[in-house]
């Protein structure tokens, strides 16, 4: 009787396994109409993406090209099966269906052309081949923790972006104008009311969104946490304007954005991730030059057989991370939050697409510059280092759910707050790549040049430290100086201590004087090619005109002491 039983048993459970719903993944063998549409690259991408490919020599390629449409129409007539993304830069579609319905996809045929190549379910138990079973590090890590235009009141957000050095980028005139970031999230309720969205909605800097959650045009519903996160690069308070009672500010205030919902917050589920990367394809056909997600995906998925293992965060496996590889090879910057898994005994990890090795991963740190404890640490499970670096994600100052400037924690802010100051960055300096910008990110950081794979002492959870872009800044600009060899120029501006001279070939030396706005010679000296500086430390705060006499001529221009 008892053999009875168990042969029921395994029956129902065979049964049971077969009929339920699972997720997965259809890749197609190729793109049969690849060649007409290299001819028409405006029915793929628009002008602005096509001209960021022209500037930065990236050609169209197969990536670009939308998946054939037949194929799709085959699949959606399948039994039994639900198209719910779709992703042309990795030719696949996210599906449900029971796994008898799936695996029949495998014999679509079409004229003789099985087109069909795998399948990759979500459930990797399910899958015909599984990834190599690698050593799991968890016991391991678990116990290593210009003239100046533009001047802002940031009010509570100053810290936050003046540890990046975000407002030396604005006071020359760099706050994002004419950048485009898309913000990939859960949701931008009340973005369409709140005042301290009025600036961007006024200006016209909202050029977009879609709630891909949903399929709908109305972007400003979900969850309150896109909001946030769109506060502190976009939200802008002036103290007695339009009614607001104090000051804010956010790192990217004059940027141009488009908002798209790709996390359905009440769930964690594996379409979140296929849903993310289609946003991020209309993102690049759009011609957007960052993106910024605060979001992440690990083990907390609703269903346990869909979370990944360490062992995934390669930069290779999870779909998400994938496709955000491809996004930066499009051209794009991507950056993406660490996590906030530092405390979990578990799983203390960055979280996918942050293991990506293109993508800027963001960990935090509190007001003072400390490691945040919650912030995830890395390195990734092939050794990188991770997460790339830190901004301010404790006691970070954002716009809450009822619209008032409060503190937060989470790495969900360290990110945006540095995918800001990054797009002022590249506005400053538009002929550098992503690769040169995100690299020059890195290498601004104050643990850089210790924080390598060969030193065992390294802190996985601060990466290589806080960038500082007004090093970057003056670097740049150095840089440009001497393309401009034949100007007389000088940098930085605003200055602290030291401002340092360009000389034209034909001239050895100088003699500058420094004025007051009341005219007092504060300084005169003369200048030597051999030693092309000046210290201006003796001077108090202020607005200042500095006077240069070359070869019988005599420049004025204004700068600005810090």
């Amino acid at each position: 009787m008892k053999k009875y039983i168990l042969t029921f048993l395994l029956i129902c459970s065979f049964s049971t396994t077969f009929s339920q719903v699972e997720d997965a993944w259809v890749y197609f063998k190729d793109k049969p109409s690849e060649t007409s549409y290299y001819s028409t690259p405006l029915n793929m991408l628009s002008q602005r993406a096509l001209d960021r490919r022209t500037r930065f020599s990236i050609p169209l390629d197969y990536n670009d090209i939308p998946i054939e449409s037949v194929y799709i129409t085959a699949v959606k007539n399948s039994a039994g099966i639900i198209v719910l993304a779709k992703s042309k830069w990795l030719n696949a579609l996210h599906i449900q269906g029971t796994q008898v319905n799936i695996d029949a996809l495998l014999n679509l045929d079409l004229a003789g052309n099985f087109f069909v190549d795998s399948i990759e379910y979500a459930n990797t138990s399910l899958n015909s081949s599984k990834p190599e079973n690698k050593l799991n590090k968890v016991s391991k890590l678990k116990n290593k923790q210009l003239e100046i235009t533009t001047n802002f009141n940031y009010g509570n957000a100053e810290n936050q972006i003046v540890m990046l050095g975000g407002d030396t980028l604005h006071q020359n005139n760099f706050t994002g104008t004419g950048m485009q970031i898309a913000v990939m999230d859960a949701g931008f309720p009340n973005v369409d009311n709140f005042l301290a969205f009025k600036r961007i909605r006024d200006n016209g800097q909202i050029l977009g969104g879609y709630d891909f959650v949903n399929r709908s045009t109305n972007f400003y519903a979900g969850d309150s946490h896109g909001t946030s996160v769109l506060s502190t690069i976009a939200g802008y308070l002036e103290n007695g304007v339009d009614g607001a009672t104090t000051n804010f500010v956010g790192t990217a205030p004059d940027a141009s954005y488009y908002l798209f919902r790709t996390e359905n917050a009440p769930v964690e589920v594996k379409l979140e991730e296929s849903l993310w990367v289609e946003a991020a394809e209309k993102a690049d056909s759009l011609g957007v030059d960052v993106i910024n997600t605060s979001l992440g995906y690990s083990v907390f998925f609703d269903n346990p057989a869909h979370n990944y293992e360490y062992s995934d965060m390669d930069g290779q496996t999870a779909f998400i991370t994938r496709g955000a590889e491809i996004a930066f090879s499009r051209g794009m910057i991507i950056v993406n939050s660490a996590g906030n898994e530092g405390n979990d005994p578990v799983w203390p990890y960055i979280n996918a697409p942050a293991d990506g090795p293109s993508i800027l991963t963001v960990g935090a740190v509190n007001s003072l510059g400390d490691i945040a404890s919650f912030s995830s640490f890395g390195p990734t499970f092939d050794g990188r280092i991770k997460p790339d670096v830190c901004a301010q994600g404790q006691g970070t100052y954002i716009i809450n759910s009822s619209g008032n400037v409060a503190a937060a924690n989470g790495t969900s802010f360290s990110s945006p707050v540095l995918a800001g100051v990054v797009t002022c960055l590249w506005q400053a300096f538009p002929n550098k790549t992503n690769t040169e910008i995100t690299q020059l990110v890195r290498e601004s950081a104050h643990l850089y040049a210790t924080s390598t794979a060969a030193i065992p002492t390294i802190d996985y959870q601060f990466g290589y430290g806080i960038p500082n872009f007004v090093t970057i800044f003056d670097a740049l600009e150095i840089e440009n100086l001497e393309v401009k060899n034949d100007e007389v120029l000088f940098y930085p501006n605003p200055v602290t201590n030291v401002i340092r001279f360009n000389f034209p070939k034909t001239i050895s030396e100088m003699k500058i004087s420094v004025y007051n706005v009341l005219g007092k010679n504060r300084c005169q000296t003369k200048i030597l090619k051999s030693s092309p500086i000046a210290n201006l430390s003796f001077l108090t705060k202020g607005l200042y005109f500095i006077q240069i006499e070359f070869n019988n001529e005599i420049k004025t221009f204004k700068i600005l002491k810090n």
